[in-house]
């Protein structure tokens, strides 16, 4: 449900925005006041991404609590790592985008980490940049990999869900006896529909009540490369 609402609500948001140093921040500032209900498109994309991760998050420390990454389901754990890897990449270009403060200075930090790594870390670095700084090129590679990298999540997300409807959920006792299988409707049907308006209610709380909670008050100022915040820290 995340996935769906972050690639919809993604796809809205790219008919308006401008891939370019100088006018992607004006581009979302156009959203939020001019675009007819923009502001509501961008707090779901913006806030979405956080629910998204702390849902993985929850879903990650079952896995580990139910022990699901022991054969026969290591295949399962590792195609959910590999999810969340691209869902690290994708929220990390996305977070590049409005090229406010901190994402400007926050994709510095991150992609100067890359020219550590032995012989191919600074052409990876400038690869990355499209040149020896971040300019325009690099706000348009971050555009195109962000717009592509959830595609490939949902394609891998349904090989993840073949890979779980072959062996078969896990459970806090660890039994794989068939006589023990329930079948998903109507008794996981019903838990998971009180899980979806919990969640329901606590997205829409922080989407209406609080939509800048979860992100850095810096970030609402624009990019300023003369300019480096006092504190580059995550939002939460």
């Amino acid at each position: 449900i995340c996935l769906v609402i972050q690639i919809f609500s993604g796809l809205l948001l790219a008919t308006h925005y401008i891939p370019d140093i100088y006018f992607a921040f004006n581009s979302i500032q156009f959203i939020m006041r001019d675009v007819p209900n923009g502001w509501l498109i961008r707090y779901f994309h913006a806030n979405g991404a956080s629910m998204f991760f702390i849902i993985v998050y929850c879903h990650i420390c079952r896995g580990i609590y139910y022990g699901s990454y022991i054969k026969p389901r290591h295949f399962i754990w590792c195609s959910g790592v590999i999810i969340l890897l691209l869902m690290m990449g994708t929220a990390f270009t996305g977070y590049v985008l409005p090229w406010g403060q901190m994402s400007f200075w926050g994709a510095t930090v991150i992609t100067s980490m890359v020219t550590v790594i032995p012989i191919a870390g600074q052409y990876l670095a400038e690869w990355l940049w499209g040149g020896f700084v971040i300019k325009e090129p690099t706000i348009r590679r971050f555009f195109v990999i962000h717009y592509l990298l959830p595609f490939f999540i949902a394609g891998l997300t349904l090989v993840h869900l073949s890979l779980l409807h072959k062996e078969g959920s896990n459970n806090p006792i660890g039994s794989d006896f068939i006589g023990d299988i329930l079948p998903f409707y109507p008794y996981f049907a019903v838990k998971d529909l009180f899980a979806f308006a919990f969640f329901s209610l606590f997205f829409g709380f922080f989407v209406f009540y609080y939509p800048n909670y979860l992100n850095h008050p810096d970030n609402l100022i624009r990019a300023d490369s003369l300019k480096t915040p006092a504190h580059i820290v995550p939002e939460w």
